[in-house]
């Protein structure tokens, strides 16, 4: 059983996939999610805070993860891109929520939304962000 905070990011996810396509705001981004037949069992404050959180930090989110990729943004695929933003806002954001939990959602939502080998690539990079963010949890 899904729990509410795994909801969140998993319509975080698909807020932030949609906002890289239409560049819509997260406002509107955010209606659209809540005609979903999961938005009612999501945890709605979590969901609001790391899509908004996300969308708003997106310049420095990128700036932390570009020196630890090994290809340019653009050649990242766009659910890439969603759960490494996503996990960094956190790993940035939200101390409150143990480093190993952000890195481990996020390595089940790119398995679950992502490419064949994309959750390794993620579990990689997002092993680099949580040391250079969170360096006395991760010693």
């Amino acid at each position: 059983m899904k729990s509410a905070r795994r909801r969140a990011r998993e319509m975080a996810v698909q807020g932030l996939y949609s906002w890289q396509m239409s560049g819509l705001p997260a406002a509107e981004i955010l209606a659209h999610l809540s005609d979903s037949k999961d938005f009612e069992r999501a945890d709605g404050v979590m969901l609001q805070r790391l899509l908004t959180g996300t969308i708003e930090a997106s310049d420095s989110l990128r700036e932390t993860l570009a020196p630890l990729l090994d290809r340019p943004w653009p050649g990242l695929s766009p659910v890439e891109r969603a759960v490494l933003l996503l996990a960094a806002f956190e790993l940035s954001a939200m101390p409150e929520v143990p480093y190993r939990v952000v890195i481990n959602e996020a390595v089940e939502l790119a398995k679950i939304f992502g490419g064949t080998d994309g959750h390794k690539y993620v579990n990689g990079v997002l092993d680099r962000v949580a040391r250079a963010l969170r360096p006395a949890e991760t010693a």
